[in-house]
């Protein structure tokens, strides 16, 4: 759940555009007209971004960045020396700037800010292409959500999943900005799906990939949007022809949307990937433990007790701005108003719950827990198995890097695993 901000709120100006007079730099300027898409890759949470560049009569343009609420920013100060772009500009006294360089219809270079240097990518046209056939869009009271669609070989109609990811910037695949080169463990349980003669749906999450432009602001976010998107997908995927039965597989914090978007929708299976069993002031307080102590600790305390009141505080220390910043407080209040094991126990289809013996963010006594609340859930365990679905050696150094290995395929018997379960439960004939 931790999120790197501290400096999210100064990356509000980054631009980039070009201008040229040579018959080359004229070629290369008119490939830099329309819009891109990409992010700065800030540790731990990429800080996603679009731009849109215009060259009449002068390069002008804007630039948007959805998960803070900016949009159709102007941009200026750019200058262009071939395909090389720099742009120089101040912002409430703060020296910002941006260099890069342009190949194909990648745009990439270094933002930097306060003396420091993040890696900055933009890849030419929008965050998404609605002409795409593996896409489907669902109308939300906030924007579409597009999500990829997984299909088996031959003729359906086909049983389908609906994969919802973890928290924090997360997309489709899995994968968070913390995580150079990602896991890809999302997109490789929609592929053992297919296999298997199940199709599935996975989606970004706002503000992420191809759901970019449907981001919400920090401050208006509250968790019943993501249960609210969850349900969205379940009601398409009942109504829509070539499907038959339908399914929500969540994984971490998508365990809970998934429990309670399950309540609310027309499914018929529910499996929980890594997902906790005690609500997230909980969670927070007990990974906040092993890392803090004395008075941080006891702020961190006071802090979670007021925001599940309903309050919120607003003079936070700089060490704890990273998880509780007055930005997202409400957001976490309004998550901690509901109890996993509570949760489940309201499901009246059949569930399987999975968690492994290497998980470093959610212990197996949370899945334990669950299953007390449920008994009639079906409990899997794998030993080797950390929070990413991999196998992972007995040390956190080396568990932590299986994080970012998408060539590791995904922990022994976890596939068979989940398509026993939904045989044993007449989801797949």
């Amino acid at each position: 759940m931790k999120r790197h901000a501290g400096i999210l709120w100064l990356l509000i100006i980054l631009t980039a555009a070009a201008g040229c007079s040579d018959d080359k730099e004229n070629k290369d300027g008119a490939a830099m007209n329309g819009k891109w898409s990409g992010s700065i890759d800030v540790p731990n949470q990429p800080l996603e971004v679009i731009v849109n560049l215009n060259n009449d009569d002068g390069w002008t343009g804007t630039i948007s960045i959805p998960i803070q609420g900016l949009k159709d920013y102007p941009l200026s100060s750019v200058t262009v020396d071939g395909r090389e772009v720099t742009i120089f500009m101040e912002i409430q006294g703060t020296q910002i700037s941006f260099a890069g360089e342009l190949e194909d219809d990648v745009m990439e270079g270094d933002f930097s800010q306060h003396g420091q240097t993040f890696p900055f990518k933009l890849t030419k046209g929008g965050p998404v292409d609605e002409n795409e056939d593996d896409l489907l869009r669902v109308k939300t009271d906030r924007g579409a959500l597009y999500g990829e669609l997984e299909k088996p070989d031959g003729e359906g109609p086909f049983p389908v999943m609906l994969i919802i990811p973890g928290s924090g910037a997360t997309d489709r695949n899995g994968n968070s900005g913390g995580a150079q080169g990602g896991h890809n463990n999302l997109k490789m349980l929609a592929e053992g799906l297919a296999e298997q003669g199940i199709a599935s749906v996975r989606y970004d999450k706002r503000g992420v990939g191809k759901n970019l432009e449907a981001a919400i602001p920090e401050n208006e976010l509250r968790f019943d949007q993501f249960v609210n998107d969850a349900v969205k997908w379940t009601e398409l995927l009942d109504q829509k022809e070539g499907y038959s039965n339908v399914g929500i597989m969540g994984h971490s914090q998508g365990s809970l949307v998934g429990m309670l978007a399950a309540q609310q929708g027309q499914v018929d299976a529910f499996i929980s990937l890594a997902g906790a069993g005690h609500s997230i002031d909980r969670v927070l307080y007990d990974q906040l433990e092993s890392q803090l102590s004395g008075d941080l600790l006891q702020e961190a305390e006071t802090i979670l007790e007021k925001l599940k009141q309903g309050e919120t505080v607003q003079n936070v220390s700089q060490e704890l701005q990273s998880v509780f910043r007055p930005s997202v407080q409400n957001f976490l209040g309004s998550w901690m108003q509901y109890n996993p094991s509570n949760e489940i126990a309201e499901l009246d289809v059949p569930a399987l719950i999975v968690n492994g013996g290497r998980d470093l963010q959610v212990p197996v006594s949370e899945a334990e827990l669950l299953h007390e609340s449920k008994p009639d859930a079906e409990l899997l365990m794998f030993e080797k198995m950390n929070h990413v679905l991999k196998e992972a050696p007995d040390n956190e150094a080396g568990n932590l890097e299986t994080y970012s290995n998408p060539d590791l395929p995904l922990a022994e018997g976890l596939q068979a695993g989940m398509v026993d379960f939904l045989k044993e439960n007449d989801f797949l004939e």
